[in-house]
């Protein structure tokens, strides 16, 4: 009867929605310190403002927030950077990839091993960036590309895959 125990079954979901919750709040949190940096810990900029309010849409508790805003403040030994890279897709969907890192190289790296696994690559700077606008902190796309359903899922497996990325702050695609 081993491994038919309904708490086993429980504690599998429980890991895999707290994994998922973990990664989320640490992007969360690291955004927060890297404006809360930015602002020299003035939490009525509109920047940190934002970060703020976005990590209390996802439930990120209160005392992390103070933290990683009093870190961000203090200047701490970390550094982190934010880059935008830009990678084309399956059948032409451009992507753009937002992402903030202590180290940009290891980011850089990661990325482009995880892209050429579902055979995609990182293309140079601003050549997927005209088919999109940079509206406020989001990019909209401006100019669509149809793909095929197979297409589709080999972009939405890549995707996936990137969000899973510690330093992947926001993903962009202009696939239909």
């Amino acid at each position: 009867m081993s491994g038919h125990n309904k708490w086993s079954k429980i504690k599998h979901k429980k890991e895999a929605m707290d994994a998922g919750k973990s990664r989320s709040f640490s992007k969360f949190l690291r955004l927060i310190q890297n404006e809360s940096k930015k602002s020299g810990g003035d939490v009525n900029s509109a920047g940190l403002r934002a970060a703020i309010l976005s990590a209390k849409k996802e439930n990120v508790p209160k005392a992390n927030i103070e933290r990683a805003v009093e870190k961000g403040a203090g200047g701490g030994e970390e550094n982190l950077i934010s880059a935008t890279y830009e990678a084309y897709g399956p059948e032409g969907a451009a992507i753009i990839i937002e992402t903030l890192s202590d180290n940009t190289n290891r980011t850089g790296s990661e990325l482009r091993r995880i892209l050429a696994k579902h055979g995609l690559f990182i293309s140079p700077p601003r050549a997927a960036s005209w088919a999109f606008k940079k509206t406020g902190d989001k990019w909209r796309p401006s100019v669509f590309v149809k793909i095929s359903e197979s297409g589709r899922e080999k972009l939405e497996a890549a995707l996936e895959a990137l969000s899973e990325h510690d330093d992947v702050l926001g993903l962009y695609a202009n696939a239909e």
